[in-house]
């Protein structure tokens, strides 16, 4: 557990730092950034509660405007197929080694960023259905891997609609999501202490880097900045990954 080492708690107080900043001015990839680089350190549960324990602070100054511009209906039913499937990511989390996990977060986050660089997007028709299907499947990831924003970010940027409505929607969704699975652990009797009181340590680097994040973005230079997001996101990726020990 963290707080045996000061390495450690060193790194994964940087991580959350970085979390914030590359969130900040690229609206995405706080959880891409953190678990990788905090997984050995907290293990697989600890590094999740921590990290949904930070990222609810975060979206706090906007779930006001976010829920007026939001469709209501397409949460629900992301928030439903999430909650229905959930507890299957986490039954595999509960019999999967912290090694394997460590893999799994490293290679689900360069996957998203293969995706996210080459423009990849599902262009097909969408029904209500399919919105539900899109809730299990993060719901499955999230579960699993702590990781249930990828599909649902692919999933509304390859859609044609307003970007307050993209942006409102993942951001609703990502906080409810945390409280999902905060109650999941909960009701598993997962939740410690220890875990949550780090999350909430967090929560105040993680605010810096998204304030620093924000500052720093100019909307003309919004390639730079997602370069350097795609780039950060790969270094916590590869860092992450059993092979360096």
């Amino acid at each position: 557990m963290l707080g045996q080492t000061t390495t450690g708690l060193a790194v994964t107080v940087f991580a959350a730092l970085i979390a914030g900043i590359v969130r900040g001015f690229s609206g995405f990839g706080s959880a891409l950034v953190f678990l990788p680089v905090a997984s050995p350190y907290l293990g697989p549960f600890g590094a999740i509660i921590a990290l949904a324990t930070m990222d609810i602070f975060g979206p706090l100054p906007n779930l006001r405007r976010a829920w007026v511009a939001v469709d209501k209906g397409d949460l629900g039913r992301l928030l439903l197929g999430c909650a229905l499937i959930m507890p299957i990511g986490l039954w595999l989390l509960t019999q999967s080694e912290p090694e394997l996990f460590r893999y799994l977060v490293s290679l689900l986050s360069l996957s998203m960023l293969a995706i996210l660089i080459l423009g990849l997007r599902y262009r097909g028709a969408v029904r209500r259905s399919m919105v539900t299907v899109i809730g299990g499947a993060a719901g499955l990831l999230g579960g699993v891997a702590g990781l249930p924003g990828p599909v649902v970010i692919l999933f509304y940027m390859s859609r044609p609609l307003p970007v307050e409505i993209i942006r409102a929607t993942i951001l609703l969704f990502l906080f409810a999501f945390d409280f999902l699975i905060l109650g999941y652990f909960g009701a598993m009797g997962r939740l410690s202490a220890a875990s949550v009181g780090l999350g909430l340590a967090l929560a105040i680097p993680n605010l810096l880097g998204n304030w620093l994040g924000g500052w720093m973005f100019r909307p003309d230079r919004e390639k730079l900045y997602r370069a350097s997001a795609y780039l950060v996101i790969a270094a916590a990726a590869l860092s992450g990954l059993p092979l360096w020990g």
